[in-house]
């Protein structure tokens, strides 16, 4: 028996996928999409040039056109998108890579000018999410949502578990259920957010009944296997607050325990910023809930990284931003090489600028 421990470079088995490391690639929206919101061949070239990963998270994409909530970015909802993603997903495999697709419903943090007919974003409650959205190739405010009617609820369901079909037959691994960063699923889970009074309001176990119900039908849909959920419990991100989030992300991972999702991916602290905002809150009280795969993300250099993996305290390793400048990132902290930095200017929207013309290292 051996006492070797995890290396953050080892293979890893991930339901019936075996990943060629431990390093992920984390969600990461870049407004480029065409019209009819589709992937382009720009798209699958930009993955496939980072497809060492072991495995990658596609930037978020909404599963129908009210889930959307910044300009050109990819759905998962029409058949051409879905031929769309098929290149991107065939590019991926033929250079041995894995990939999941994010699944997305912005909720409130949307703008009447991407809503079919114009309408009012969606929300559990009709309360402005003080933030911003980016529409119109510039940062605007948030419009103010209407509250959710109790029977539109299955309907939303219905559009997540359709856009993991949809996933499936785009040849993607499996899916991510966007439940972090403040968008519709986190809105429902925060009290901040909602207030509503009916079965999806009030107690910690309705507030949740949303996500876990969307998880429900991914997984009867797809398989566990292929189901997968991220989770920010601090984040403040698109201005979402919450009373007790040690006790309601508690549930929440109890909760996905007994459903078996192939892995939990946790955002740590702040969303792209610092990991030590709330620091009475104890993410290892959610590890111990979850005895399956346990990824972790946000602001994790090498060694933090490599702690993390070979201590137990994760299983996989998400970097973002990193991965944007540095497409060969893995094989960059497999040398110990410098980092490129990435182009602030050219992140959202545009073409191959800052988006497929980062290079790699010479090979010795």
């Amino acid at each position: 028996m051996s006492d070797q421990r995890p290396s953050l470079f080892d293979s890893y088995r991930l339901g019936d996928l075996t990943l060629a490391n431990r390093i992920v690639m984390a969600p990461l929206t870049r407004n480029r999409a065409a019209p009819g919101f589709v992937p382009t061949d720009l798209t699958a070239e930009y993955y496939a040039q980072r497809a060492s990963a072991g495995l990658i998270i596609t930037e978020a994409s909404q599963i129908s056109q009210q889930g959307q909530g910044y300009q050109d970015t990819p759905g998962i909802y029409s058949k051409e998108q879905v031929a769309a993603w098929r290149k991107v997903t065939d590019a991926v495999h033929a250079k041995g890579g894995r990939i999941f697709i994010q699944l997305w419903h912005v909720g409130r943090v949307s703008h009447v000018s991407l809503q079919p007919g114009g309408a009012a974003p969606v929300a559990p409650s009709a309360i402005t999410a003080k933030t911003k959205t980016f529409v119109n190739n510039a940062f605007a405010e948030t419009s103010a949502p209407r509250a959710l009617e109790l029977s539109e609820i299955p309907g939303i369901i219905a559009d997540y578990r359709r856009a993991a079909a949809n996933a499936i037959e785009a040849g993607f691994d499996g899916v991510e259920v966007h439940g972090a960063n403040g968008y519709l699923l986190d809105q429902f889970l925060r009290d901040g957010a909602n207030t509503r009074t009916d079965s999806y309001g009030g107690s910690i176990e309705n507030r949740a009944r949303l996500l876990l119900e969307v998880m429900d039908a991914v997984i009867a849909e797809i398989g566990a296997g292929r189901t997968a959920v991220r989770l920010s419990p601090v984040t403040p991100a698109n201005d979402l607050t919450d009373s007790d989030p040690q006790a309601l992300f508690n549930y929440v991972v109890e909760q996905l325990e007994t459903r078996h999702p192939v892995y939990v991916h946790v955002i740590e602290g702040a969303t792209g910023g610092p990991r030590d905002v709330a620091p009475a809150f104890s993410f290892e009280e959610l590890r111990r809930r979850f005895t399956g795969a346990w990824m972790v993300n946000n602001g994790y250099d090498l060694a933090l990284a490599e702690k993390a993996v070979e201590s137990g305290v994760a299983d996989l390793v998400a970097f973002g931003r990193l991965f944007i400048a540095n497409p060969d990132l893995v094989e960059r902290l497999r040398r110990g090489a410098p980092l490129a930095q990435l182009d602030q200017a050219t992140l959202y929207g545009g073409g191959a600028k800052g988006y497929t013309d980062y290079p790699v290292l010479e090979v010795a």
